[in-house]
């Protein structure tokens, strides 16, 4: 039998890495999710405002934006393999501390720490990735490559759901601490299977990337990047402190039901960014890929969805029903809009730029989804002083101006991915 040639054998390898690093997400994805749940219940059930429990997340999102400034850097001047192991790694720390801290040393700021180490750690996994998509898929395939990243898109959020309801169930069952010790037990075992199985890198570091260089000179990846700020600030802004706390305060849902029903929403959400590829199919169009004009379309959809929601609670229509159906809608739209966006920064991007258009991207998601954090307690609280649905109303009403926003940022992205100036090659991968 013939000895397979490096062009060969080199594409099994990285598919092979490619699946691990794509495990290991995944891994981290449903213990970010349950940790998110664990913190927001477990402070406000100790009497925190709205607006101090969304400071509890404040670090996570600013260090999520130098993570995704630097990370972007540091793949590609290091490899894939390197932030991954990074992230994993900041993950176990970031749930150690929490889960073996003496007693009196969950404060505020100690827990802002934590949340900072957990920002870095999700998205480093998250970067490493979607950026192995880039290396896998031939670049001539843009149609492998927009279902693969909807997939991967869409499988992330499905479990981040399924991390919600676990963070809400541990809660109820067990005490704060021994829930994440659990969920440090898990990404411990993931590190130590994902080093044992990896072989050799995923993708080819880059010794010669610049910093400078992390600052998009594409007109494209920058618009889309503007517009990755505003639609996610809309989703946050009310889906982050001002959703869970009116589930819980003004509906009176226990922990494991407000969790549970989140994480519904949230596994539905990732089902409908799976199969975004299917529902966007055009029968007119020749091409069959997403552009500029169909992330436009969705933005300004989905911006008459939190209005309608808003209005519907101030005239008094029963709210468990206007808010599940609304959010529903809404999180069918929204997933749609954001699996037309993960797809274009891949598409938009040059092979050998992947990991820092990515995490320059991602940099921008991570702006979107600090400001609508802190937003989403602020309004929520200030809201609460006219009445018990006021509160996520005003949360309703910015996200809908902030999808707006998002819809004339995508007026402006280009109708075509356009050609790239160094395409990937397979036998580039390395093993």
């Amino acid at each position: 039998m013939n000895e397979p040639s490096s062009g060969q054998v080199a594409p099994r390898a990285g598919l092979r890495n490619y699946l691990l690093v794509t495990a290991a997400y995944w891994s981290d994805t449903v213990t970010d999710g349950a940790l998110r749940m664990l913190v927001l219940f477990y402070f406000y059930n100790l009497g925190y405002t709205p607006l101090a429990v969304a400071s509890l997340f404040i670090f996570y999102e600013v260090f999520g934006i130098l993570t995704n400034l630097f990370g972007g850097y540091i793949g590609a001047r290091f490899g894939l393999k390197t932030t991954l192991f990074i992230g994993l790694g900041m993950q176990l720390i970031a749930l150690s501390m929490l889960a073996f801290a003496p007693p009196g040393a969950l404060v505020v700021g100690y827990v802002m720490v934590s949340q900072a180490l957990s920002g870095i750690a999700k998205d480093m996994t998250k970067m490493s990735s979607k950026s192995a998509v880039k290396l896998i898929v031939p670049e001539e395939a843009s149609a492998t490559l927009y279902r693969w990243v909807a997939l991967l898109t869409g499988s992330k959020n499905a479990l981040k759901g399924v991390g919600f309801f676990l963070g809400g169930l541990l809660l109820s069952v067990l005490d704060f601490q021994d829930a994440l010790k659990g969920l440090a037990a898990l990404v411990g075992a993931t590190l130590l299977l994902t080093a044992v199985l990896m072989r050799g890198g995923l993708g080819q570091a880059n010794r010669k990337a610049k910093f400078g260089q992390m600052f998009s000179r594409n007109g494209a990846v920058n618009k889309l990047a503007a517009a990755r700020i505003f639609l996610f600030g809309a989703r946050d802004v009310w889906f982050v402190v001002g959703l869970p706390v009116f589930l819980s305060s003004v509906l009176g849902w226990s922990f494991w039901q407000s969790g549970g029903f989140l994480a519904v929403w949230i596994i539905g959400y990732g089902v409908v960014q799976a199969a975004t590829p299917g529902v966007l199919r055009s029968r007119v169009q020749e091409q069959r890929e997403p552009d500029g004009r169909t992330a436009t379309i969705l933005a300004f959809v989905l911006a008459a969805l939190p209005a309608a929601i808003a209005v519907a609670l101030g005239a008094g229509i029963a709210p468990a029903t206007v808010v599940v159906a609304g959010l529903i809608l809404f999180g069918a739209v929204f997933a749609l809009n954001s699996a037309v966006h993960s797809y274009l920064i891949l598409a938009y991007t040059d092979s050998d730029k992947v990991a820092m258009s990515v995490g320059f991207y991602y940099m921008a998601n991570a702006a979107g989804r600090l400001i609508g954090t802190v937003l989403s307690g602020a309004l929520y609280q200030w809201g609460l002083q006219y009445g018990p649905n006021q509160g996520l109303i005003a949360c309703l009403w910015a996200s809908s101006v902030f999808v707006l926003r998002a819809g004339w940022w995508s007026l402006l992205l280009p109708r075509h991915a356009g050609p790239r100036s160094k395409p990937i090659k397979l036998d580039d991968l390395g093993d």
